[in-house]
């Protein structure tokens, strides 16, 4: 071999090997930025918890007094105050299910994804959070308020599998609520972030009144709201979390159109970490 092929042949093998190399460092640079937004992402739904753990906390030695207070004869007599309490009751469940599912007909009516997503992806919330509450209502077995309103802390191990009435804790309604909230706040924040500044002061005001509705009516304890607010909100990210970052089958079954999911890098690059949301009131 003449020195000039021989000099190509390995001017070509370092070429290669210097392609391959910066391949290699391109996906390990990709690998370790996932793996910070991972555990950035794992981290504010820890510290997430703990807020509205240490909230719901705060909030059990007040049980007792709230109650009194919305349970006043002047409050329950208003009746104002009653039809407002029966129609967030039926906002939180099942109103928001309708809702969610009326917006995804009418999102596959137009042949909109974003409109049908926002619908799916609302009563998928709904249903992820029912799972949680489900658990913890029946092995809880927290005594409801209108049991015995002078008795806050009446817990007993799956009494709850014995009748409603032992199924206080958390608050299905507010985590129903709070999950929808969440969710679409969320999803609004990447395919429709015009949006997202009013989407999340309207929905988690709603969620809230949803869960103080609750305990107007003698149903559920404040502490059992905030629990079921922590449910919903830390569902409903998690939701909307894993549907953008994997080709779910469910997805590509019910919305219409091509998937127009935006990368997860787009995102982390325009707005940091993808998925990091901030809650700013302390909902059902």
């Amino acid at each position: 071999m003449r020195l000039r092929d021989r000099f190509v042949a390995v001017w070509l093998a370092l070429l290669v090997a210097s392609s391959s190399a910066h391949a290699q460092r391109v996906e390990m640079a990709r690998f370790a930025g996932t793996a910070r937004q991972s555990v950035a992402q794992v981290t504010t739904d820890v510290w997430v918890a703990v807020g509205f753990a240490a909230g719901t906390a705060a909030l059990s030695p007040l049980d007792r007094a709230l109650a009194h207070v919305l349970q006043d004869s002047t409050r329950q007599e208003n009746v104002f105050l009653q039809r407002t309490a029966t129609g967030l009751r039926f906002l939180g469940f099942p109103g928001s299910a309708i809702i969610g599912t009326s917006i995804y007909a009418l999102g596959l009516a137009l042949d909109d994804r974003t409109v049908a997503s926002f619908g799916l992806h609302g009563t998928e919330a709904i249903a992820a959070s029912f799972g949680a509450v489900w658990i913890g209502k029946n092995l809880l077995g927290r005594a409801r308020p209108y049991n015995d309103i002078e008795n806050p802390f009446n817990f007993k191990l799956a009494r709850g599998f014995e009748g409603d009435r032992y199924r206080s804790f958390p608050s299905g309604h507010s985590a129903a609520a709070f999950a929808v909230a969440a969710a679409l706040t969320a999803e609004a924040k990447i395919i429709w972030p015009e949006a997202h500044p009013y989407a999340g002061p309207i929905l988690y005001t709603g969620a809230t009144m949803v869960g103080i509705s609750r305990m107007y009516n003698n149903k559920h304890w404040a502490s059992d709201v905030a629990a079921g607010a922590g449910v919903g909100v830390l569902t409903g990210w998690a939701l909307i979390r894993y549907l953008y970052s994997h080709d779910t089958q469910l997805d590509k079954w019910l919305l219409p159109g091509e998937d127009a999911k935006p990368a997860p890098q787009a995102s982390a690059n325009r707005n940091g970490p993808p998925l990091m949301f901030v809650w700013s009131i302390p909902l059902r």
